[in-house]
């Protein structure tokens, strides 16, 4: 006879999950990046996440610009300069215009594990990577030693940005529909509102919209190298100029000359003639007389 077989289900392993993924971890010791839950797992667009973990991957030095994403990406420009702003806006990003030693003016990009540059509270203290504030104080603090070299943009030269509230409405809306004829001529409000003034400029010299769309839009490269805004900006720099209206005379143009109407004066019939005489008529037959 043979053994007894039982029916009852095997006990599953308690530390299994039942649903969801299971992780089968590997210790690495070289050639990983630590990055955030906070980063990780943050909800919106996986391409903010993807670049953002692809650039703490990167050692120090190395270009991040959208021109160097797009080359490791399969995304266009337009997303990848979207989700450079979501990180800036977040706060793992930080792009500064700062002045070289030899006077040039260039942009670094900081890149920081926890946004604004907060150590971890898990983790151990860091130092926090220097950091310049928004708005200088009147007595400004010693500048760190790391940024000794590097002299930070005057206030003077830095532009002004204009609030949305200020914006000429008609600019905003010529900037704002340039995407429908360009899609990669994509604005931000903030960057709409600072290029209004010289759209404005524009209107006011007696340009209509479609000419200033149909400038700014033409001859554009096939691969923008900068952000849609600096290409724009740049155009706008032009002195506008007013379109040609051909000239008009302020005198009333003349009516065409009507001849007078006489009476012949053979047959006295009327016909109109510059100078008294006889009609058409009249005048063949005195031909015909003369010649019989």
């Amino acid at each position: 006879m043979a053994d007894p077989q039982s029916n009852a289900p095997l006990r599953a392993d308690a530390g299994a999950p039942t649903s969801g993924v299971i992780h089968v971890r590997t210790r690495l010791t070289a050639d990983f990046t630590v990055i955030s839950n906070a980063l990780a797992q943050r909800r919106g667009s996986a391409v903010t996440i993807g670049v953002a973990a692809y650039i703490a991957s990167l050692p120090d030095g190395a270009p991040v610009t959208i021109t160097a994403l797009c080359e490791h990406f399969s995304e266009g420009e337009i997303l990848i300069s979207r989700a450079l702003r979501e990180l800036e806006a977040a706060g793992y990003l930080e792009r500064r215009r700062e002045r070289t030693p030899t006077g040039q003016v260039r942009t670094r990009t900081y890149f920081y594990d926890v946004p604004d540059g907060a150590p971890h509270p898990d983790g151990p203290p860091e130092p926090p990577r220097p950091r310049l504030p928004r708005k200088q104080p009147a007595a400004a603090a010693a500048v760190p030693p790391a940024l000794a070299a590097v002299q930070p943009v005057a206030p003077a030269e830095v532009e002004t940005p204009v609030p949305s509230a200020d914006a000429d409405p008609r600019a905003v809306a010529v900037l704002t529909a340039l995407r429908r004829v360009d899609p990669r001529l994509v604005l931000s409000a903030r960057e709409a509102a600072r290029l209004a003034p010289a759209v404005t400029r524009w209107l006011a010299a007696g340009l209509l919209p479609t000419h200033i769309t149909d400038h700014l839009t033409a001859r554009l490269p096939d691969r923008l190298l900068v952000r849609p805004a600096g290409i724009l900006a740049h155009r706008l720099k032009e002195t506008p100029l007013p379109l040609s209206t051909p000239a008009r005379s302020t005198e009333a143009p003349g009516r065409p000359a009507v001849v007078p109407l006489r009476n012949c004066d053979g047959c006295d019939r009327g016909f109109r003639t510059a100078e008294p005489g006889r009609c058409r008529d009249c005048r063949a037959r005195d031909q015909l007389r003369a010649a019989g």
